[in-house]
């Protein structure tokens, strides 16, 4: 078996879902109209470096707490048919390809799981690893449960997750335990899951990444619309 990994923002979707679910609410009435200016700040900070993930995460799920979880699936739900015309099919179509393959698909994003669920689902995507929120009493606490699937934590949550889903039918699998594994991403921030796979593939990436694929002669791709 092989393994496709793909990142979503600016990856297989060129917007960030994030921006794109903090609109959505706050077209809703659920958050204020300032909401889309603060993560706006946190993606500047992404961009610079800066960025602690916790901060952002705590900034833009704790407000939602004051609603129960099945209250937000359901905006998920939503979220998911507004999204859908804005799904490039030229990677839906690289998703089929690696599908038809028989490639095991992951979606692997720092996006909370409650956003990156309905893209995985337009994605045709049967698996998603995703920053996890911590929840209780059926509440968002605006914390992260475990780390975050960002940065290096990428290939910590991945290897948790193949060592979790295959452990019982044998020895714990991880990133290593394939022939060839890709990974799809944007951003230099993804260059040490880049690293551990075979077949890394730089999309639409940013200068550093660009720079990094050019140097090491990764495939770049250079549109996704």
């Amino acid at each position: 078996m092989n393994l496709a990994l793909f990142d979503l923002d600016h990856t297989l979707i060129p917007f960030d879902s994030g921006m794109a679910w903090t609109q959505f609410l706050v077209a809703k009435g659920v958050l204020p109209s300032t909401a889309a200016d603060t993560y706006l700040s946190f993606c500047h900070q992404y961009v610079a470096g800066t960025l602690d993930i916790h901060d952002m995460h705590r900034a833009n799920v704790t407000p939602l707490g004051r609603y129960p979880m099945a209250q937000i699936w359901r905006w998920a739900e939503e979220f998911e048919l507004h999204l859908a015309p804005r799904v490039p099919e030229a990677m839906r179509a690289l998703v089929r390809a690696h599908l038809a393959s028989g490639h095991l698909c992951v979606l692997v994003t720092a996006t909370t799981r409650f956003i990156a669920d309905p893209l995985g689902r337009l994605f045709g995507l049967p698996h998603v690893v995703a920053t996890e929120p911590v929840v209780a009493d059926e509440r968002l606490t605006g914390e992260i449960s475990g780390v975050p699937c960002f940065q290096q934590h990428k290939i910590t949550r991945v290897n948790l997750w193949l060592a979790g889903r295959f452990g019982d039918a044998g020895l714990p699998m991880s990133l290593g335990s394939f022939d060839r594994s890709w990974f799809y991403s944007d951003s230099a921030s993804d260059l040490p899951l880049l690293h551990a796979v075979t077949d890394p593939v730089a999309v639409n990436p940013d200068a550093r990444l660009r720079a990094a694929a050019t140097q090491a002669g990764w495939p770049i791709i250079e549109s996704i619309d």
